[in-house]
């Protein structure tokens, strides 16, 4: 007999204000508590110095995590200049130490570089992966593992404030963009060295900033609902996006119930509106607003759509 889940089948995507020195991974495992969620997972780590959005993903939702690990996303920075560190934020030992002599003129001109797709190595403090381990631990042993360059693009990067040895930067960049990789890169650029001294991420993909919740509202509501003597679910659920949400942009096809048996099983079927290639979303129906979302398709060599991500749903939950 299969061992029963701890927690509740709750699916859907919170939008997570990140508190300032929080690991993701402490924020994720405070919301997965609060929501007695069976499953949680975010969607891309933030530095504990950094604040901001991150999605986290319950239940049947995480399956769905991959795709918005894959979108864009958008920051505010402030750049420390004239101080370089080991990690190129604020919590790496000082590299070196130098006198900022930069004019304007000479900041903008440094920033025009970092515009449209360039190429960036990664940091040895990102969490990339190295043989089975991420680069960060590696880092911190002191020791240094070769890593490729890889295309990003900085789709707009404007300069917000420029005061004595401070640069305040809006930027918004594609995935797997290294912020503190940029700040570093300008400060050689311009000779004088820089890290990040605070960073916010202050949306991914399309997901609405006004839907953003902070931890301390979260527990709030945890604790009004037991004052109240009511499931906290009744006031915490309200908050979830839906798991569709984390698919934005993917086409949706329409399918029967039978069509959509056959996919639950691991068979292709046929949509008369499915695209000549790539991903789909699939709902069982005519549209998506009354339609149910069972999953993630791909089109097959033989234009049916296969499965990809299926959404389960335990009996009585929905």
């Amino acid at each position: 007999m299969a061992k029963r889940r701890k927690g509740r089948p709750i699916n859907g995507v919170l939008l997570l204000d990140k508190p300032y020195e929080m690991s993701s991974n402490n924020a994720l495992q405070k919301v997965k508590r609060i929501y007695f969620a069976q499953k949680a997972g975010h969607t891309g780590a933030l530095d504990p110095l950094a604040t901001g959005m991150l999605p986290i993903c319950l239940g049947e939702g995480t399956k769905f995590s991959q795709f918005l690990l894959d979108t864009d996303k958008r920051y505010q920075v402030t750049a420390k200049l004239g101080i370089r560190t080991t990690t190129s934020d604020a919590d790496g030992e000082v590299v070196s130490n130098k006198p900022v002599k930069v004019t304007e003129k000479e900041l903008i001109t440094a920033l025009d570089s970092f515009r449209g797709t360039t190429q960036q190595v990664p940091s040895m403090y990102s969490a990339l992966k190295y043989q089975g381990q991420p680069l960060y631990k590696y880092a911190r042993e002191g020791i240094e593992v070769p890593r490729e360059s890889r295309d990003i693009t900085v789709f707009h990067l404007t300069l917000l404030r420029f005061e004595n040895d401070e640069v305040d930067l809006d930027i918004h960049v594609s995935k797997g963009t290294y912020i503190r990789t940029i700040v570093d890169d300008l400060g050689e650029i311009l000779g004088c060295g820089a890290h990040v001294a605070h960073l916010h991420r202050s949306a991914v993909g399309n997901y609405p900033t006004d839907k953003m919740v902070s931890m301390e509202y979260l527990e709030s509501l945890f604790e009004q609902a037991n004052e109240q003597e009511i499931s906290p679910s009744l006031l915490l659920d309200p908050l979830l996006l839906p798991m569709t949400s984390a698919c934005d942009g993917i086409p949706a096809v329409f399918v029967d119930d039978m069509s959509a048996n056959f996919l639950r099983h691991g068979n292709p079927v046929q949509a008369s509106n499915a695209p000549t290639d790539g991903l789909v979303q699939v709902f069982v129906g005519e549209n998506i607003q009354d339609g149910e979302f069972i999953g993630i398709g791909h089109i097959d060599d033989n234009g049916l759509v296969a499965p990809k991500r299926i959404v389960v749903i335990e009996p009585n939950h929905q």
